[in-house]
């Protein structure tokens, strides 16, 4: 054999055992159950066929290989935490049952407990699924165009300001703005949607997601560690290790109730041979089998494998939470308070009406407005002049000379006529009167007007608004549906709020409100409703975000909004809200259903078993077969329910 080809066996080799020790580290506890089920099997048939000794010899192998896992947790958090566990009680009935001659349930014990661990194993790398996916679709490479080569460099190394290429079929290594090329991208890894989104020059992509159709050149917007992408993933690792109240009480309760448990199985070894004239065999056996039975195995089971469930399942439908506690408390909101400018609202104005005087065209009005305004930094600048360009694809002149009047408008020389452009009292005092007072009407709309003048009168006026968001209204409805009274808090002036309130189907609004104002009102509305959520994307949302019973931020929100809130909906889209919470009641009904079911299991064997008619298999069997069917009710949440 050539060395070449020793080589190759060689890398073969070492492939399959690293294939073979990632699979056993991933999945050792469910490989575990497995071998020592098979042992317990094996030993029964020695057993059956009159081979005590070998028997033994299989059930102490299935006790060794089944309870490792459990043993080694249990015995670690007993040292770490100086608090006894589920883990240990069940340690010490399998030995109980093993002393007193029942090998076959005590192995079969360790064997579903084993496998309830595996289960919850299976559970939380379920959970954290969405991380995997995630870090698997981060690409490692760019490639920078530089001087107008191409040069392959690490996806750390890229800068703001930095041009990528992006071909298609690749995943986009950096959020960024694209500064070249049209092309769909396939959003699905951030948003959950499967529907591909047009993009061009102008608009924004993100890390992970794909290029599907044309080349495109990509401006660096954030460093590699702050894109959008990364985010994601740091909430859901942030969510995955905060516990909820209720999860926290269980844990608290579990120590107590472990000592309760071995306090009186201690007194059951002794009490009942005295009392009820037990025999000392009888006595031992009834002791060990409450042992087993009054472990709160499906208790301690009933809410962990269930919250993880729901964080997963929010995470893959663009809805992050930043821990079960903040899950939890969605299902008992009263009241949301929202913002309204880029929340209910776009965020950004946009045209909806222009008038012009008589003689003159609208194509001409905008032509004028949107060459003067061109030279501003306003966002009712930007919105004007991506209007022209839009409706009409003006090709827009340089004004002679151009002067920004701070807080009222810009005066502007065009062809040598000089114009204003701003509020009604820069235009002059008849302004508001203008084509029949249209200024009043438009304005109790809940928009915003520009006036255009020449040196001698009124040309028209422009009006612009921030326009709902088109899910804004069936949100509202669908909260108002759950039983949620719908709040809106706002900076914006009463008109305009009230203009707002009413398109969205909101009945009660607070205008004019300040950062601090909104705190106010939170507070407010809290001790009014009880339960208050708020819901924000800008820096003057975070304080009142902070002071909501929870807190919630669109995604595209500032840094600080994220930061603070307890919730975000990655899309910014509204309607996840509601599903957000429909998710939160589902995972506390269940949460629900799992503590009544142990409980009553526990309880009813705890009964069979002072009144002698319960055998150590079925308190096995109903103990541990409980604790496995309140993982699996906890697992439905890994549906992808709407």
């Amino acid at each position: 054999m050539s060395s070449e080809a020793k080589q190759l066996v060689q890398s073969s080799g070492i492939e399959r055992r690293s294939l073979f020790l990632e699979v056993l580290s991933k999945h050792y506890e469910l490989i575990f159950a497995i071998a020592s089920g098979i042992f317990i099997l094996t030993g029964w048939m020695l057993d059956k066929n009159n081979y005590p000794s070998a028997s033994v010899a299989f059930y102490v192998l299935a006790f060794l290989i089944g309870g490792y896992a459990k043993a080694k947790e249990g015995i670690e958090d007993t040292i770490a935490e100086k608090e006894l566990n589920v883990e240990m009680l069940m340690i010490f009935a399998a030995i109980g049952s093993a002393i007193i001659g029942y090998w076959t349930e005590g192995a079969i014990l360790i064997f579903i407990f084993a496998l309830s661990g595996a289960l919850e194993a299976y559970t939380m790398n379920k959970s954290q699924k969405e991380i995997s996916a995630l870090l698997d679709l981060q690409p490692e490479e760019a490639l920078l165009l530089l001087n107008g080569k191409e040069r392959k460099i690490a996806v750390a190394q890229l800068q703001i300001g930095h041009i990528i290429l992006v071909k298609p079929g690749e995943r986009i290594p950096a959020d960024g703005l694209i500064v070249r090329g049209e092309t769909s991208v396939d959003e699905a890894a951030i948003t959950g949607e499967p529907i591909p989104n047009d993009k061009k020059v102008g608009d924004e992509v993100f890390a992970g997601t794909v290029n599907l159709r044309g080349s495109m050149e990509v401006q660096i917007t954030k460093p590699s560690d702050q894109t959008l992408f990364q985010k994601i993933i740091r909430l859901v690792q942030n969510a995955q290790s905060e516990k909820s109240p209720s999860q926290l009480f269980i844990e608290k309760f579990e120590g107590t109730y472990v000592k309760g448990v071995l306090i009186t199985v201690a007194i059951m070894m002794i009490l009942p041979h005295y009392t009820l004239g037990w025999s000392w065999n009888e006595t031992f056996y009834r002791a060990m089998i409450l042992l087993v039975v009054a472990s709160p195995c499906a208790l301690v089971a009933a809410i962990t494998p269930t919250t993880l469930s729901a964080i997963s399942n929010g995470a893959r439908h663009g809805i992050l939470f930043k821990g079960g506690v903040h899950l939890e408390r969605l299902a008992f909101l009263k009241a949301i308070a929202f913002d309204k400018t880029g929340t209910l609202t776009q965020g950004k104005p946009i045209v909806t009406d222009v008038i012009v005087r008589e003689g003159l065209s609208e194509e001409e009005l905008l032509h004028i407005t949107a060459s003067i305004e061109n030279h501003s930094t306003h966002p009712l600048a930007s919105a004007i002049v991506q209007y022209a360009k839009k409706t009409y694809n003006i090709q827009m002149s340089t004004p002679e000379q151009m002067e920004d009047i701070t807080g009222f408008g810009l005066k502007g020389t065009l062809n040598g006529i000089v114009y204003k452009i701003g509020k009604a009292n820069f235009i002059g005092e008849n302004a508001d009167l203008f084509a029949g007072s249209a200024a009043e009407r438009l304005a109790q709309q809940g928009k915003t007007i520009v006036y255009i003048s020449d040196e001698s009168e009124i040309l028209g006026l422009i009006a612009m608004k921030d326009v709902l968001r088109k899910e804004s209204v069936e949100a509202i409805r669908e909260l108002n549906m759950l039983g949620i009274q719908t709040i809106m808090i706002t900076g914006d002036n009463e008109q305009t709020a009230h203009a707002i309130a009413s398109e969205s189907s909101i009945t009660e609004y607070y205008a004019s409100c300040l950062p601090e104002t909104k705190v106010q009102t939170v507070k407010a509305l809290k001790e009014k409703y009880g339960s208050v959520a708020m819901v924000g994307d800008g820096i003057n949302d975070a304080p009142a975000l902070a002071t909501a019973s929870v807190g919630i931020a669109m995604g595209e929100g500032t840094d600080v909004a994220l930061e603070t809130a307890d919730v975000v909906l990655m899309k910014n889209e509204l309607s996840r809200l509601a599903q957000a919470i429909r998710l939160s009641r589902r995972m506390n009904t269940i949460v629900k259903q799992n503590i009544i079911f142990s409980l009553s299991v526990i309880a009813l064997l705890i009964c069979s078993n002072f009144f002698q008619a319960l055998a150590l298999p079925l308190g096995v069997i109903g103990h541990e077969g409980s604790t496995i069917l309140v993982i699996l009710n906890g697992l439905r949440l890994l549906q992808a329910n709407k």
